[in-house]
């Protein structure tokens, strides 16, 4: 496994860029990548990073980021919310929301299977919400498929609340960002 993403051109998606090809396994994210991610893009929804090997131009992955935020509105009491915050912040940092960056897709194409781009992204987009984005964020945050929960939690996220369990599809998943600059 190579231990940097060096190899690799990672570069927002032009206005006029078409992807191709591209099959990571789940048919909503590859329409994504292939149909909507210009669209998003052209109405400042969401930012589209393509990730393309050198030698073939191939795009092996992708993740999309927006702005985010952890509210009270997403745990079921403010008590839940308050003991989330009680954890996370001294008492004059206690709002009643704090920034985050969404993680709103992120897909590899089965083609690059093995090569862990999946974590090794993860890792530079930590590193981006601390070092490139030019206002404050807190939190990383995901709506994780049922299925990828280990992924994200072996990557670091936790559940945010024990509320969205009753989802069969999702749960949101959160990473503490100050754990970046704590290391």
């Amino acid at each position: 496994m190579e231990s940097s993403l060096e190899s690799y051109d990672i570069h927002i998606l032009e206005p006029e860029e078409k992807i191709e090809s591209f099959d990571c396994g789940d048919a909503d994210l590859n329409d994504f990548i292939l149909n909507n991610a210009q669209l998003y893009q052209k109405e400042l929804l969401a930012t589209t990073y393509v990730v393309q090997d050198y030698d073939t131009c191939r795009t092996l992955a992708f993740f999309s980021l927006a702005t985010d935020k952890v509210s009270m509105s997403e745990f079921e009491s403010k008590t839940e919310f308050n003991r989330f915050r009680k954890q996370k912040f001294s008492n004059e940092k206690r709002l009643k929301s704090y920034p985050a960056v969404k993680l709103c897709r992120i897909g590899v194409d089965i083609s690059a299977r093995g090569l862990h781009l999946g974590s090794r992204l993860i890792d530079l987009i930590k590193m981006m919400c601390i070092e490139d984005i030019k206002f404050g964020c807190r939190f990383l945050t995901v709506d994780a498929y049922v299925n990828r929960i280990s992924f994200y939690k072996n990557n670091g996220f936790n559940e945010m609340t024990e509320a969205d369990k009753n989802d069969e599809h999702t749960r949101v998943l959160i990473y503490d960002l100050k754990k970046v600059i704590d290391i």
